[in-house]
């Protein structure tokens, strides 16, 4: 294949499966389109990836071929009045947030890290801690060039009729190559954050305060002790912010500790995981308001390097779910009974409730309804037969798994969890493909 190299060092942020590939990686526009018309002429396609921090194999092309985008990485226009920006879709988050927040403008949505590019944060439409208020990533795309592999590069507006927009949202790369973007972003008057954190004693506290907080707040978030049981089950903290009135435009310099080597598989265990439940959980004392900057709020685990390592040389699971608002309680309760009992504790367990506002995307994960992200070390057998104990719960209840968070999301989930699907599949470039997808329609 002309352009591309073996690899075989490239993996999901979960760190399984380890795959082989062939990869290209592209430094100008001009040298995408000879790369993407070779796509369906390959046994496997191809497939455009960023900075594979999506958790399972949808960033992926296993025995097939991947366009590495992080070399398209240029902005075009950024209009510092209406805070409209135009970037290639190999940009990153980070690298957006230091060219705009000294403008005094910040990302209208973001996930849980910086170090996603623009195509891979509307290949996954992302969601953040203020779904209630502002919905999902692509939300605020107003156009984007998609590069497909018959060579033609259409662009595509957020008041596209064909179908082609709303299926690229969302849609996993599956639709073509993303080249680039216009992303509208929000307005602030400080790169800092008003942040309140509030203990809850168990999960009827916790709609609770969602409730209240969701209606007063941007950004609400909860961490939660999975471990917890009896009338404590789903204790946590709350955590609800804003951006601050006033305030330094200062973008967090570059930096921090790694993790330079993978820890032993032993170190997390139900143990130790329920030692730092109680210590986390005791530390937050007492309700609490404080200043913080954005960074630190944002994007804590962003501070340690390759902080996945944690897990060992195994790797690990996250597991990422909504379920419907009427029986969200239940069902949550249910789900974290089945996670206490299996002994299998998740490190980083987060609770949050999804506003009503539609994702564009036909496979658009977020949903109005509550979400629960968990993460399991990878202890084979067991590990995988609680995720499919959840999966029987999350399925009953009508809700749905996430595709960028999953490694071994069943079919049948799938497709029962998106009803456009069929819709979706009319768009799809027969030279795109991945290990998702594969697994997805065998």
């Amino acid at each position: 294949m002309s352009g591309f190299a073996p690899r075989d060092d490239i993996m999901p942020w979960s760190r399984t499966p380890r795959t082989r590939m062939e990869v290209a990686r592209p430094a100008f526009p001009d040298e995408l389109a000879p790369l993407a018309m070779q796509g369906a002429d390959l046994p496997r396609g191809l497939l455009a990836g960023g900075l594979q921090r999506s958790y399972g194999d949808s960033c992926i092309n296993d025995g097939g071929a991947l366009i590495e985008m992080t070399g398209l990485d240029r902005f075009i226009c950024f209009d510092r009045t209406s805070g409209l920006l135009e970037a290639e879709a190999g940009v990153s988050l980070a690298a957006i947030l230091k060219l705009v927040i000294p403008a005094g403008f910040f990302l209208p949505v973001t996930p849980g890290t910086k170090f996603v590019t623009l195509g891979g944060a509307i290949a996954n439409d992302v969601h953040g801690k203020n779904h209630h208020r502002a919905g999902t990533f692509g939300r605020w795309i107003r156009s984007l060039s998609l590069l497909r592999s018959d060579g033609r590069e259409p662009t595509v507006t957020d008041d596209d009729t064909s179908g082609l927009f709303a299926a690229t949202i969302g849609g996993l790369g599956l639709t073509g190559i993303i080249t680039r973007a216009t992303l509208q972003m929000v307005p602030i008057a400080s790169s800092n954050m008003a942040v309140e954190t509030i203990p809850f004693g168990n999960l009827a506290e916790f709609f609770a305060l969602s409730a209240v907080s969701d209606a007063s707040h941007d950004y609400t978030v909860a961490w939660i002790d999975c471990l917890a049981k009896g009338d404590r089950l789903g204790r946590g903290i709350f955590t609800r912010a804003r951006h601050a009135s006033d305030g330094v435009l200062r973008v967090k310099p570059p930096g921090g500790p790694s993790m330079p080597i993978d820890a032993p598989g032993f170190l997390l265990n139900r143990f130790s995981i329920a030692a730092f439940n109680e210590v986390y959980f005791r530390l937050a004392g007492r309700a609490r308001q404080s200043t913080m900057s954005y960074d630190p709020f944002f994007y804590p685990l962003d501070a340690i390097g390759n902080w996945n390592r944690m897990y060992g040389p195994r790797g690990f699971y996250q597991y990422q779910s909504v379920v419907p608002p009427e029986v969200a309680a239940e069902v949550t309760a249910e789900m974290l009974r089945a996670i206490s009992d299996a002994r299998q504790g998740s490190f980083l367990a987060v609770l949050k409730t999804f506003g009503d506002m539609t994702s564009p995307g036909l496979l658009s994960f977020p949903r109005r309804g509550t979400t629960l992200a968990l993460d399991f070390a990878n202890r084979g057998g067991p590990t995988l037969w609680l995720l499919d104990r959840l999966d029987a719960i999350v399925r009953e209840a009508g809700g749905r798994l996430y595709p960028a968070k999953d490694g071994r999301l069943p079919p049948a989930m799938f497709r029962a969890g998106h009803p456009a699907l069929d819709q979706f599949t009319t768009h799809l470039d027969p030279g795109m493909s991945s290990t998702f997808w594969r697994r997805m329609t065998p």
